[in-house]
């Protein structure tokens, strides 16, 4: 954990701000926009770019999974531009549980995976990448998006061990957690063989 500096007001004001940027509903946003109808009523009714992506539209599912990152990302980036680096880990944990749980559409949001990426690469680039790398690499040998999610936030932690001077070794270890929590049914199918894999339809 990051050395405790900043007082208890302003860890709870970057929490409120993390978890409201977290909230942002981009995939409902942009499916809305452009006329794609409730995303809620699409497929598996997440708000993530998977999700998106069963509309059809290529552009939309990319730019919810771009969006999304950032709002983890600029979650932390803030807090530790005003404040000081436990903020910021803060608030980067808020982001993807507004993510997760957003306030606007009755707690009911995505899995969070990008969001999770975009608050890693904002805390330690490196870790980030490995992290990124750790996905690629599982869904090009498995072909399945959920176990390549699951992966590389199993994989945070090692990374934040091995690529830096592990403070952020705690948060790493509590995301995975929620990721391994949000993705309940995905690891049921999984283990079931049902699982869908990337293009099959």
């Amino acid at each position: 954990m990051p050395e405790l500096l900043s007082s208890p007001a302003t860890l709870i004001l970057w929490a409120v701000i993390g978890y409201l940027l977290g909230s942002i509903p981009f995939g409902v946003l942009l499916t809305r926009a452009l006329g794609l109808g409730d995303l809620r009523k699409v497929g598996s009714g997440n708000i993530g770019a998977t999700n998106v992506l069963r509309t059809g539209n290529r552009k939309a599912a990319a730019a919810t999974l771009l969006l999304d990152g950032v709002k983890g990302a600029a979650a932390v980036l803030l807090a530790r531009a005003f404040a000081a680096e436990d903020a910021a880990q803060l608030a980067g944990l808020m982001a993807f549980i507004g993510h997760c749980f957003p306030v606007w559409l009755g707690f009911r949001g995505g899995k969070g995976v990008a969001t999770f990426l975009g608050v890693v690469l904002a805390l330690a680039w490196p870790v980030g990448l490995a992290c990124c790398a750790t996905w690629l690499a599982m869904a090009f040998w498995k072909r399945i998006s959920s176990l390549a999610a699951l992966a590389a936030a199993a994989s945070s932690s090692i990374w934040a061990v091995v690529l830096t001077d592990g403070t952020m070794f705690f948060l790493c270890v509590v995301l995975t957690v929620l990721v391994f929590i949000r993705h309940a049914t995905n690891i049921r199918r999984i283990k079931a063989g049902t699982e869908p894999k990337i293009g099959q339809k």
